[in-house]
């Protein structure tokens, strides 16, 4: 019986934001910042709750540690009211120091917490009974996660991930390339041919190469590939494009699994990535359904 919209496995961590008077930094022994705040986020934390926000009923499974963070993190979704699911480490909970300057750019310094969470071996409580109650699963590339890719392959949902910056080649990110339906990926330094490489290979219907300030790429299988222009928004000026990416994937499945087009996903997506643009630190103030179809009719009636 499906009870869940939209399923996350792995990426929730804390994020230090450090907002820096430029990038890259000038070579100083002391620069001067903005106060230091420290957020819950991460990829998946920012897929479910950009989901949360949209009206949509999502849940979030990870290891955490057994830290302050993972306390907060536990408090965080508790508050929420979303439903997380986890697995105590002592390896600790991940943790990014996130460089944002002035004009929105970043620089993310992850630490992702290595050697003690690759290879751990998870049981797979930690998401099989989420699994089989929902209608979507976004998986991050978080290396227990890939446990959950055989279950998946035979479960009655749709899958997805988020590639972030792969390159084509690593190996790490490829079982996660082909064992999803809707692929996410960052088209800084993806190679002309791991698209087709995506298809060719896995199960996707469609994969979206994200652009930053180029708008994002979408491609859907047989299909010629559609740019899907960036969406500038008058009243909401870039501050910070930490979590843009992730609210561009929630807000793209939100509109996908409502029967809607692979271009109005992408819309959609364009429209969320540029809301959560305009808000400092990460996840902070992600889109509602009311304001994203607020904005897309306005975006109608200009065309």
């Amino acid at each position: 019986m499906v009870s869940v919209d939209v399923f996350v496995i792995g990426g929730v961590g804390i994020d230090t934001i450090v907002r820096v008077p430029e990038l890259p930094l000038p070579v100083r022994e002391t620069i001067r910042v903005e106060p230091i705040e420290s957020y819950v986020g991460h990829t998946g934390h920012g897929v479910v709750m950009g989901c949360h926000r949209l009206g949509m009923d999502a849940g979030i499974a990870d290891l955490i540690g057994e830290d302050a963070e993972g306390d907060r993190i536990r408090w965080t979704y508790e508050k929420l009211g979303i439903p997380f699911t986890a697995v105590l480490t002592p390896g600790g909970t991940r943790r990014s120091v996130n460089l944002v300057s002035p004009d929105g750019r970043r620089l993310s310094l992850y630490d992702a917490r290595q050697p003690q969470y690759d290879g751990l071996k998870v049981h797979p409580d930690l998401w099989r009974p989420d699994v089989a109650r929902t209608r979507h699963v976004h998986v991050s590339i978080m290396d227990f996660a890939r446990q959950a890719l055989p279950d998946l392959a035979t479960a009655d949902c749709s899958v997805s991930t988020d590639l972030h910056d792969w390159d084509g080649v690593d190996d790490f990110h490829r079982d996660f390339a082909t064992a999803a339906d809707v692929v996410f990926v960052s088209a800084g330094v993806l190679p002309d041919d791991a698209i087709g490489w995506i298809f060719a290979h896995g199960r996707a219907q469609a994969v979206v190469a994200m652009a930053g300030a180029d708008g994002s790429y979408l491609h859907v299988a047989a299909e010629k590939p559609v740019h899907i222009p960036p969406i500038e928004l008058p009243d909401r000026s870039v501050v910070d494009s930490n979590g843009a990416g992730d609210a561009y994937v929630a807000a793209f499945l939100a509109t996908w699994l409502d029967g809607r087009s692979w271009r109005e996903a992408a819309q959609a997506g364009s429209i969320a990535g540029a809301w959560a643009c305009g808000s400092p630190g990460t996840h902070t103030d992600l889109i509602t359904a009311e304001q994203l179809m607020t904005l897309i009719l306005k975006e109608l009636s200009t065309d």
